[in-house]
């Protein structure tokens, strides 16, 4: 049953990681015009467009989401002390949690894609920002991918580092709180087109799935490892 839950985990991630390549094609191929500030083209343009128009622009939505990013990456900056703390205290990097291995790889991996869409630019922003000239790349939306991973992580790992049931499902629900109000405000702000949170979502479902599976994984290990002793 185990392998069967960790199995399940994999393949969702293989085909979030699917249509999110699918989204990338119809982005760049399908009904491209130039609506964009400073006549940028984007993809799907019709549908983008409507959902742009429908939301319009809103500097507060920005601002929050923005804010809750910080506070994301302040969760993130927790782990990593644990993880160094560990580092310190056992002076080996094998004998540090290898679940927090895990998430040092998917927060990497977050890192590279968010780099490797700014210097591969698939859509710009729909709005010039204040204090910019010209417009940011906005595919995929890396403000929703970074906060979403970040927090979705931390709350499977609540069962491991947090030990009193009220707080570990207090935090839980925070977290999925956070991801939503960012997902929700990222797209309202006007500040990225629909398929940019599309894209962010679909690769947070894929990196996520993974890292359950990944965590299952080391689970099932440790259980193997006791189980002889």
């Amino acid at each position: 049953m185990a392998n069967q839950s960790m199995n399940k985990d994999f393949r969702t991630a293989g085909a979030a990681g699917f249509l999110f390549i699918v989204l990338l094609f119809l982005v760049r191929i399908v009904d491209v015009a130039a609506i964009g500030p400073a006549g940028t083209s984007v993809g799907l343009s019709h549908l983008n467009n409507t959902v742009h128009q429908l939301f319009g622009f809103h500097l507060f939505w920005f601002t929050l989401t923005e804010g809750l990013g910080f506070a994301a990456i302040a969760v993130a900056c927790v782990f990593a002390v644990v993880g160094l703390l560990q580092l310190i205290q056992r002076r080996s990097l094998a004998k540090v949690d290898r679940q927090l291995l895990a998430l040092g790889c998917l927060y990497l991996a977050v890192i590279l894609i968010y780099f490797f869409f700014e210097k591969v630019i698939v859509n710009y922003r729909p709005v010039i920002m204040p204090g910019y000239d010209e417009p940011e790349a906005s595919f995929p939306s890396s403000h929703t991918m970074a906060v979403c991973v970040i927090m979705g992580s931390a709350a499977m790992l609540m069962d491991r580092y947090i030990r009193d049931r009220n707080l570990r499902t207090a935090l839980e629900l925070v977290c999925a709180f956070l991801m939503c109000v960012i997902v929700i405000g990222r797209l309202i702000s006007g500040v990225h087109w629909f398929t940019d949170i599309l894209a962010g979502v679909l690769i947070s479902v894929a990196l996520l799935s993974a890292f359950r599976g990944v965590l299952k994984m080391i689970g099932r290990d440790e259980r193997r490892r006791r189980s002889k002793y």
